[in-house]
This record gives structure tokens, C-alpha cells and sequence, in this order.
């Protein structure tokens, strides 16, 4: 399993949400560059990046720090938030990122993953972000009718090689991530699957890795010094090929 430590960008700050709540926002960092090479020391091999605004809004908001933050280290980033037309997920990947998650189009847009998939294949992750099962979008404001296994599996079909997802009442919480929901969801597709939201401690990694994720990603443990980056990817024991 691999650890993927998450920067989310609000505002052109680092900062941490509570259940998906805008209104939580609360600056976690300084300095997006100090940290990503803080990450980049502890081991780590991929950086999960989110614009948070551009998630809300749907375009780029944030997109230009980003970019300027992963090249700043040697880590593979996947970015999300707001990625909603092929234009958007070019400019990512000339740019030197090297996977993009779609969230909102997978619900919405299917069309455009579809087009995605085929024109990247594995660069494409779908992001599937749920509240009581209920697949959400448009950064976790608009809840839908779709079940989260029922839209896995559609991309499943579509040809989706992974697939982050998060529970959205765990997210921000360090209450421990969804392992019921988790272990359904690896169950009932092939998928790599990134689990998301209320990682706390090393326990909740030991946890991930026993149910054979592909990865796992961990933000507000982080910053509050609940869980040590280094040792959470030592026992995670697997690294990124």
C-alpha cells in the first residue's frame, strides 16, 4: 500500500476541511513548498493535491501554484478539483502531473470519462466522494441518487484503473476511515482503490493495508503531528512502482 500525503489548496493556502464543510477551513501550513519537501524526506513518492476552489466552482482556480509546487520536488502528483473538460486535464499533464482525478464528471459527465480514459488510460482516477453511501459533487455540495458501488462500477466498465474514495462524514475528522464502506467497495470491483478521509493514526494504516488497498491518503493526521508520515509508509510497507 502506498501513503499519499495530501495538500488541499483554498484561497491559495494550505488548509484542512471538516466533512467536506468550506466554512471549516483552517490553514494547516505556511509554506505548500516546505511541505511537499517535508513529504518528499519522509519517504513519501506520490502527493495528493486538491484545489479546493476550483473543486466548488468547476476550473482551475488554484492551478498555477499547484503546478509550481509539484515541480518544486521529486514526488509524482495526482491532482484533483475542478477537472471537467479535456483542456483542463491536458494543461495538468504538460505540465508536468502525473495523474488527474475527475470527481463531478463521473456523475455528471460520463461522456467525459469515457473520452478521458481513452485519450490517457492510467493517468485517470476517479475520485468518488460520498455522504451515507450517496455519491456527492461539485466539492461535496451537491448530493446525488447514485449509490458509491453502483457508480464504481460504472467506471469499472469504463475502463477506470483507479478509484479514491472518500467518505465525507469521516473526512477531517482523524475519527478513522470507513473500513466497512472500504472493504465493500475493493470487493465489488477490480479498481485500485485509494482510501480517503479520517486516517488518524498508524492503527488506521495497519487497518488500510489489511484490506489490501491500493493506497492511502492522509492530510490532517499529518499536520497535527497524530501520525508520523515516515513510520505510516514503513508499514504501509509497499512503495509506488
Amino acid at each position: 500500500m502506498i501513503i499519499l500525503p495530501a495538500i488541499d489548496i483554498k484561497d491559495g493556502n494550505c488548509v484542512r476541511l471538516f466533512k467536506g464543510d468550506y466554512s471549516t477551513a483552517s490553514k494547516v501550513a505556511d509554506d505548500p513548498y516546505k511541505v511537499a519537501e517535508d513529504f518528499l524526506n519522509a519517504g513519501a513518492q506520490w502527493m495528493h493535491m486538491v484545489d479546493l476552489d476550483g473543486a466548488k466552482d468547476g476550473k482551475r482556480i488554484n492551478s498555477e501554484l499547484i503546478i509550481d509546487v509539484a515541480n518544486s520536488t521529486d514526488l509524482k502528483v495526482e491532482v484533483g478539483g475542478g477537472i471537467r473538460d479535456m483542456a483542463t486535464i491536458e494543461y495538468y499533464l504538460e505540465h508536468g502531473i502525473d495523474r488527474v482525478i475527475l470527481g463531478s464528471a463521473a456523475v455528471k459527465n460520463q461522456g467525459f470519462v469515457i473520452d478521458a480514459v481513452n485519450n490517457f488510460d492510467d493517468k485517470i482516477v476517479v475520485g468518488i466522494d460520498a455522504k451515507n453511501g450517496m455519491v456527492c459533487a461539485d466539492g461535496w455540495t451537491d448530493k446525488s441518487e447514485l449509490n458509491y458501488i453502483d457508480l464504481a462500477k460504472q467506471m469499472e466498465q469504463i475502463g477506470v484503473k483507479t478509484i479514491v474514495f472518500t467518505d465525507i462524514d469521516q473526512d477531517g475528522t482523524l475519527a478513522g476511515p470507513n473500513l466497512e464502506q472500504l472493504d465493500e467497495l475493493a470487493h465489488n470491483v477490480s479498481c485500485d482503490i485509494i482510501a480517503s478521509g479520517g486516517i488518524s493514526n498508524l492503527k488506521d494504516i495497519i487497518n488500510l493495508n489489511s484490506l489490501n488497498v491500493y493506497g492511502a491518503i492522509t492530510g490532517k493526521a499529518i499536520y497535527t503531528g497524530n501520525l508520523d508520515l515516515a513510520q505510516a509508509i514503513r508499514i504501509a510497507g509497499k512503495v509506488s512502482e
